[in-house]
């Protein structure tokens, strides 16, 4: 083809490797109209529509809509603006079919009911504001004025591209932020934390505690555990029957539960587990004479 030649829509076809019936569309549409007819009144096109029409095959094979590509192609508006905003509609599909391809493998791996399905998907796939709120509202419910400082470490971040293991553990999660018994355990924590101006957490002094204990096989029945008991005593600064009502309250498998979903979701390594230290010392303040003084 040269510039000054014009092209019967037969040989616009072979060029382009487009049907006659589809050039025909475009130019029924408007999009690649004729540049003139012959004396017989068939369609001709010049080479400037033929580029006209690479650039409308283009643009639907990314998936344009025609109202679109006609305003494009009549300059109503700049292509890098419409690519622009069809690369984030994309990207936003992207991400939509990876959670569902993860949730699929997710109920696939589980045999999950049907119920269990929807309500995987329905959360899964709420935006990230959607999420946010969620947990928000949870954190707010569960740590009131301390809710600033546990924000940063008690927020899930599911990435764009989630592993199913970190849907299904965003679901959990998101299915416990709601229970509103653990919502009310987590306030009584942290009214107390604040009241009393404890720091840090008797649960991690515990942990830290219960170490050397534990590596040593000590029973925590047994005088050998007084002085581990003692040393926790004084290192929360209250005596032993608050404390021990301090770690039963806090030895809740929820709380350890939402940590080990939270790392998962994260990405974070696995978390201690605080039950064996907690138990311990549950077991040893018991015994001890913090609470049993005849002993």
């Amino acid at each position: 083809m040269d510039g000054d030649t014009l092209y019967s829509i037969g040989d616009l076809a072979r060029r382009t490797g487009l049907t006659v019936k589809t050039i025909r569309f475009y130019s029924d549409q408007g999009i690649v109209p004729p540049t003139g007819r012959s004396p017989a009144g068939y369609r001709l096109y010049d080479l400037a529509a033929a580029a006209r029409l690479d650039l409308v095959r283009t643009l639907r094979d990314l998936g344009l809509d025609l109202p679109t590509i006609r305003r494009v192609v009549d300059r109503e508006i700049s292509l890098p603006e419409v690519a622009a905003a069809h690369a984030e509609a994309l990207r936003a599909q992207i991400r939509t079919l990876k959670l569902r391809r993860a949730v699929l493998t997710a109920v696939a791996r589980h045999g999950s009911t049907p119920e269990e399905t929807n309500l995987m998907h329905e959360l899964a796939k709420l935006s990230e504001e959607e999420r946010q709120r969620l947990i928000g509202d949870f954190l707010a419910a569960a740590f009131g004025d301390l809710n600033a400082g546990f924000a940063a470490s008690m927020t899930p971040e599911l990435p764009d591209d989630p592993e199913p293991e970190q849907v299904e553990a965003w679901v959990e999660l998101a299915e416990l932020s709601r229970d509103q018994d653990f919502r009310a355990r987590l306030r009584r924590l942290a009214d107390r934390w604040q009241q009393t101006g404890l720091r840090p957490d008797p649960a991690a002094l515990a942990r830290d505690h219960a170490v050397p204990a534990l590596a040593a096989g000590v029973d925590p029945a047994s005088p050998e555990a007084e002085p581990y008991v003692t040393a926790l005593v004084d290192a929360c600064g209250v005596d032993g029957p608050s404390l021990l009502a301090r770690l039963e309250e806090a030895n809740d498998p929820r709380r350890e539960r939402y940590v080990s979903l939270l790392a998962v979701i994260n990405g974070w390594p696995p978390p201690d587990s605080l039950t064996p230290a907690l138990d311990w010392f549950a077991a040893a303040l018991s015994s001890s004479a913090q609470i049993n003084p005849a002993r």
